[in-house]
Order: C-alpha cells, then sequence, then structure tokens
C-alpha cells in the first residue's frame, strides 16, 4: 500500500543504524551507530574518504541494502515496514555509474514512469532540465557518454516525482556547466517543491554550494553532522579537523569514528527502547 505525503518534518530519521558483511570469516560493519535525522525539503550533502561508507548510507533509505542493526525512518514509518515498490518511487536513487535499460533515451524515460505508476513524462521537456537537447531521445541509451547516463538517470528518476532524491557522487562524470546546471535543478526542486535531496559528494565546494547540512562519514560512521557553513569553518571533531583543514589531531589517534566528543554534542540519535536489531 502507498503512504500518502506525511505532515513529518523529518523525510529521514537513523537511530543507530548499521550494515555489515562478512568476509573471510570476519564481520566487518560498513556501518555503525548512525543516528541522525534529515528535515523534510532540505538538502544534505555527505561527504568523506573513499570506502567511508556514504553509498551504503544512502542504499539502507531505500531498501537496496537492508539495515543489521538498529533503523531507518522514511516518513516516520521503518522501511523494512514500506512497500518496496512504493518507497523506491517515494525515495529515489541516482547512482554514480547508472545502468541503462535496453532500446532508446525515450523508452528509458517512460519505462520508469510505467512501472511505478507514474504519467508518462514529457520526454523533451525532462531532457532540456538537465541540460541534454530533446532530439537524443530516440538514441539507444547504451550509446550515450557516461555523462549523459548519469544525466538520463536523474531524468528517469525524476518522472516519478520523488518526494526524497539519493544522489550518489552524481555528477562526478560531468563538466562543471553540465554539474551546474543539474545542481541547479535539484536545488530548484528542493527550493520551490520541497523535495529532500541527500547528496553524497567528493566536491567540497559542490558540498558547500548545495548543502543545508553537512554529514562527515568515516571509518562506518557520522562523525560530524551540523550546517554547512560551521562544518566546513569549524569542524568539531578530530576527523573533522583532519579531513576538512588537514590538520591531525592527536585525539584522533586510534579513536573509533563517530565517538568523538564533538560529535555526541551534535546529538546523536541512540537505539530506542524496541528497535530492531
Amino acid at each position: 500500500m502507498d503512504i500518502p505525503p506525511s505532515d513529518d518534518a523529518w523525510a529521514l530519521r537513523f537511530v543507530d543504524a548499521g550494515r555489515r558483511v562478512e568476509m573471510d570469516g570476519e564481520t566487518r560493519w560498513l556501518l555503525r551507530g548512525v543516528g541522525g535525522r534529515v528535515q523534510a525539503g532540505t538538502a544534505v550533502a555527505v561527504i568523506g574518504p573513499s570506502g567511508a561508507g556514504k553509498s551504503t548510507l544512502l542504499s539502507l533509505c531505500n531498501l537496496m541494502q537492508t539495515p543489521d542493526a538498529g533503523e531507518v525512518h522514511v516518513f516516520g514509518r521503518e522501511v523494512r515496514d514500506w512497500d518496496v515498490r512504493s518507497l523506491r518511487r517515494r525515495v529515489g536513487l541516482v547512482m554514480q555509474q547508472p545502468v541503462m535499460l535496453p532500446g532508446t533515451v525515450r523508452d528509458n524515460l517512460v519505462a520508469a514512469a510505467r512501472l511505478h505508476g507514474a504519467p508518462e513524462p514529457d520526454v523533451s521537456a525532462i531532457l532540456s532540465e538537465v541540460g541534454l537537447p530533446p532530439e537524443l531521445a530516440e538514441r539507444p541509451a547504451r550509446d550515450l557518454s557516461g555523462g549523459q547516463k548519469q544525466r538520463i538517470a536523474l531524468a528517469r528518476t525524476l518522472v516519478n516525482r520523488p518526494d526524497i532524491l539519493l544522489l550518489d557522487e552524481a555528477t562526478s562524470a560531468l563538466d562543471r556547466e553540465s554539474a551546474a546546471i543539474v545542481e541547479a535543478l535539484v536545488m530548484r526542486r528542493v527550493r520551490e517543491q520541497g523535495l529532500t535531496a541527500v547528496w553524497v559528494t567528493h566536491d567540497l565546494e559542490q558540498a558547500r554550494r548545495i548543502g543545508d547540512e553537512i554529514w562527515l562519514v568515516a571509518e562506518g560512521c557520522v562523525v560530524e553532522r551540523g550546517p554547512a557553513a560551521q562544518v566546513l569553518a569549524a569542524p568539531r571533531t578530530a576527523w573533522g579537523r583532519r579531513f576538512l583543514l588537514g590538520t591531525a589531531a592527536e585525539e584522533a589517534d586510534g579513536a573509533p569514528a563517530g565517538r568523538d566528543e564533538g560529535m555526541l554534542a551534535h546529538g546523536t540519535e541512540h537505539r530506542e527502547e524496541g528497535t530492531r536489531g
């Protein structure tokens, strides 16, 4: 059953969320102890070193991966209580290396809408929105460049009119001008239509431009979280100072990520009574 848009101010809420894998007989936590909330109608930039768990964080929000600990709530309902198809329409994911469906660009856009029961899109209009010429509609999707595929993947997600948009390095293959078009499109929908965006990026300047908040992920934990200007200019944690300012702090040596005193001051949410685990 689909769920109507919620008046809840929080589009996403993480309660001690974690994800683990088994490797060589040992358990490795890709994410652990993640707590925090994303206000509806805002943009969060997620930054951090490669392999820190940023993409895993996104994947928990629409059940591309399932939490192994804690909970992830979407508009007040835990992700495992959603119908998956409804969840993925409401929470769209644009991956760094998108997979094109067989057929033309038009086929890709129309198929996405049909899959989720959305109205058939104005293909020319949505292509123009992502900075692509309308005549591209009849071109085989497999023949597109990497940057074109990224923009088609974004367009394909937007035709379903998601309430939450997850972007995983969604402009990494784009030149500066094309990236600016995508940024402007997403932020226009955030400001004018109440879209919630969670955007993983390695580009700190992009994070500054698009982020109402910035979350810094390191070693599978959210170690810094707060208003973008504050986090970038004056990070509270040793990890934040090391990553953002290039200063190694003694207290970071050997300290488990996410347990820094400054992070705890940000109000990390801990597991509530009755959470899944």
